[in-house]
């Protein structure tokens, strides 16, 4: 380092980087990683089960109902009664538990026919009911 003389009248700079400020920076970040790093690096030992089959399954298309104006079921392209829906609905359950219903009702359907289908789908055990909108 460059120290200046006393006495002498003229200025100089020095040209020598002052490393102190770098040197305290990194001694606290060396400080900061070290008590940090056994935390990050810390696990548990587990001893997790395996799976019986590794094949993917694909979701099953869901049920699409229709409900018109008039309070008619479609189911797919199928006419039904209400008797009928409930019959199909609980041997789609029986066959496969994890079967989804898609409701596409008019919005000027009365309220009473999407409520019979909803307590139709709880009745036959259906657990995941979901309803079909339109983006604006």
């Amino acid at each position: 380092m460059a120290f200046g003389h006393f006495g002498d009248d003229e200025v100089h700079e020095s040209a020598e980087i002052n490393v102190t400020p770098l040197v305290d920076v990194m001694l606290v970040l060396l400080i900061v990683f070290m008590i940090t790093m056994p935390v990050l690096t810390h696990s548990i030992p587990l001893s997790l089960p395996k799976a019986a089959s590794t094949n993917q399954v694909e979701p099953k298309a869901p049920l699409r109902l229709a409900i018109d104006v008039d309070g008619k079921y479609m189911l797919g392209d199928q006419a039904m009664t209400l008797a009928q829906l409930r019959s199909h609905l609980s041997s789609n359950v029986h066959n496969n538990p994890d079967v989804v219903l898609a409701i596409a009702a008019d919005k000027h359907v009365a309220y009473d026919h999407i409520a019979q289908v909803l307590a139709a789908a709880r009745d036959a055990g259906l657990l995941k009911v979901g309803f079909i909108t339109e983006d604006k």
